[in-house]
């Protein structure tokens, strides 16, 4: 048998003619489909699935190693990945074991053209660009051994958490690394498919609700049995952004009445819009958003007010989903001790800012405590609990970003694009971040026009 393959490369997305002239057989043609049925026939070994070479210059490796972080499920990249980074000219190889905390097997991989590599040593020996979920100030415990894994050159796409961490990343730059932050993709409408943190949020969001559905002693939906009326549970959500509006829209589906609170007025209409009910409070919000779309720092006097206003919604809630998170800075405390004692016994309150200091002021981080007959939980890693999705969410990301950034088969850095410019957080020896940079206390790097010399003087229009 012998492979007709449009464009000189061999990609699920391609057109694929299979003919076995020993056997009789008629030709075969497809697309992604013809393929898959060529692999499940035996009529195509994956391992003759190569991905499409650069006609400038050979493919680049890109590698995918196991997390290492304890309770980190997800993948950096999943096998439905690998024939779109191959359709752009890169490789992907793959630390065996990397994607089976997901739900991704190595034979996954394989079929879709991937190499399974032993160990993680090797995927960065070989790749020049590694994928992870978590790196350096995101999985500090491993950061030591990996930077001594890494090459001067060498590419990483990862969380990395720079601006709670950044004294991790003068070491990357000094190492010679070109990083990016993939929770530094900044909020603008062509960047959405590339937004790590609005993906991994929306699970945040949706798998809270149901922790605190579960915890609650009630039943979410209202219910009329012969038994009587069942009223239906109260729930407040605070924070109205990606992961807010999800436990909003989920807290809904499972029929429970929901208020939402933000300090950004311009969300109303989107909690009303999922059938919550949104709670207005007289507070001064003109300046409350970034220019980003993110919620601003409060002042200590809008947060007491806020803290005041809120108490009652509180009290009444049977679950409240906190969400309130502001980048680069410490959680607001927007519920008190005493905001919690008031509560009913057997309510629930699930902190998903508990890992930068909670909303909560009991809050403590990847601990459920009891506090007055309340419980509060503060999850530590909730997306990786839903790994197979988040994997799928995280993966699409990052192939997006890629292949963004991909010219010619290779990786380019276009600094005048917002995107590169706005995730690159090392290059060249340099942090260069702003945000980043300012956290480290460093100068903002000069401009090209800052760098250029003053023209020379001109002797037009002058006399002797």
């Amino acid at each position: 048998m012998f492979l007709e393959v449009e464009n000189d490369a061999l990609c699920y997305d391609q057109k694929i003619t299979a003919v076995s002239p020993a056997a009789g057989m008629a030709p075969h043609c497809g697309t992604r489909n013809g393929a898959g049925r060529l692999l499940h026939r035996g009529l195509l070994n994956s391992d003759r699935l190569r991905p499409a070479r650069s006609r400038k210059g050979k493919h680049v490796i890109i590698g995918v190693p196991k997390e290492t972080l304890p309770g980190e499920r997800r993948v950096a990249l999943i096998p439905a990945s690998v024939p779109h980074l191959a359709k752009v000219g890169h490789e992907v190889i793959v630390e065996t074991g990397a994607g089976l905390a997901a739900g991704y097997p190595d034979d996954a991989y394989k079929e879709a053209g991937a190499e399974i590599v032993p160990d993680r040593d090797t995927v960065f020996a070989r790749a020049e660009v590694i994928t992870c979920v978590r790196f350096a100030g995101a999985d500090p415990d491993a950061y030591e051994a990996d930077l001594a894994r890494l090459k001067s050159g060498q590419i990483v796409f990862a969380m990395m958490e720079p601006l709670f961490f950044a004294d991790k990343m003068p070491a990357l730059a000094e190492k010679g690394v070109i990083a990016f932050g993939m929770e530094l993709i900044p909020r603008i409408t062509r960047a959405q498919s590339m937004d790590v943190l609005s993906s991994m949020a929306s699970i945040a969001g949706y798998k809270a609700v149901l922790v605190a559905a579960d915890t609650l002693p009630k039943m979410f939906p209202m219910m009329m049995t012969a038994a009587g009326t069942i009223k239906a549970a109260k729930v407040v959500v605070i924070g109205a952004g990606v992961a807010g509006l999800q436990a909003i829209a989920t807290a809904k589906r499972l029929g429970a009445v929901v208020s939402a609170y933000d300090v950004r007025p311009a969300v109303k209409e989107q909690v009303e819009s999922l059938g919550g009910k949104f709670i207005e409070l007289e507070l001064e919000t003109d300046d409350a958003e970034d220019a980003g779309g993110y919620a601003k720092e409060q002042t200590e006097e809008q947060i007491r007010k806020q803290q005041e206003l809120m108490a009652d919604y509180i009290a009444d809630a049977d679950a409240v989903v906190t969400t309130a998170a502001i980048p680069g800075r410490k959680s607001p405390v927007i519920v008190t001790t005493p905001m919690v004692e008031r509560m009913r016994p057997g309510s629930v309150i699930v902190d998903l800012a508990s890992e930068r200091g909670g909303n909560c002021e009991l809050t403590k981080h990847g601990e459920t405590i009891v506090h007055n007959e309340v419980t509060i939980i503060g999850p530590d890693n909730l997306v990786s609990t839903v790994a197979f999705h988040a994997s799928q969410m995280y993966s699409n990301n990052m192939t997006t970003l890629i292949k963004h950034l991909t010219e010619d088969g290779k990786i380019q850095l276009d600094l005048e694009d917002e995107i590169t410019a706005g995730t690159l957080v090392t290059k060249g020896g340099e942090v260069v971040h702003e945000r980043v940079r300012e956290q480290l206390g460093l100068q903002p790097l000069p401009t090209p026009a800052q760098d250029a010399p003053e023209p020379a003087a001109s002797d037009e229009g002058t006399a002797d």
